[in-house]
C-alpha cells in the first residue's frame, strides 16, 4: 500500500496552463510591489518574525528592496537587503540550471551563508549595524 501522489494543487492542469497561472501570479506580484510602496502602503504585512521578536530574519526589508529595484534605485535596494540583491544571480542560475544544487555543499553552503547574515545584522556595532534594513 504506497502513498498516493497528487503533484499539487494544479496538477489537474496541462503544464501550459500551470506555467499560466505561475507567471499571471507573479505578474500580479510585480505589479503590486511596483505600484504600492510595502513601507507606505499597508498592503502588506509586516515580518511576523520581527514584529514577535524585534530582530531582523535573513528576509527583512526584500520587499522594500525588490520596490527599489523595481524603480531602478539599486543602492537604496542594497542598503536595505544586501544579500536579496546579491542572490540575485542564484536565483536565476538555478532556473537556468535546477540541477546546480545537487551538490551538497553548495547548499550547505548557501544555508551557512544566510545563517551568518541573520545573525550579523542583528548585531548593533559598526558595522554589522549597516546590514540592518
Amino acid at each position: 500500500m504506497g502513498v498516493e501522489h497528487h503533484g499539487g494543487p494544479f496538477s489537474f492542469l496541462p503544464l501550459p496552463a500551470r506555467v499560466a497561472v505561475g507567471f499571471s501570479v507573479a505578474g500580479a506580484g510585480v505589479f503590486l510591489l511596483y505600484h504600492f510602496d510595502p513601507a507606505k502602503s499597508g498592503l502588506f504585512p509586516p515580518c511576523p518574525f520581527h514584529y514577535l521578536t524585534g530582530m531582523y530574519c535573513p528576509g527583512c526589508g526584500s520587499l522594500r528592496a525588490t520596490h527599489a529595484l523595481l524603480h531602478a534605485q539599486f543602492l537604496r535596494a542594497v542598503d536595505l537587503n544586501p544579500l536579496m540583491v546579491l542572490m540575485l544571480p542564484v536565483v536565476v542560475l538555478l532556473f537556468l540550471r535546477p540541477n546546480w544544487f545537487k551538490q551538497p555543499w553548495r547548499g550547505w553552503g548557501l544555508l551557512g551563508l544566510i545563517t551568518a547574515y541573520w545573525v550579523l545584522r542583528n548585531i548593533p556595532v559598526f558595522p554589522f549595524s549597516l546590514l540592518a534594513p
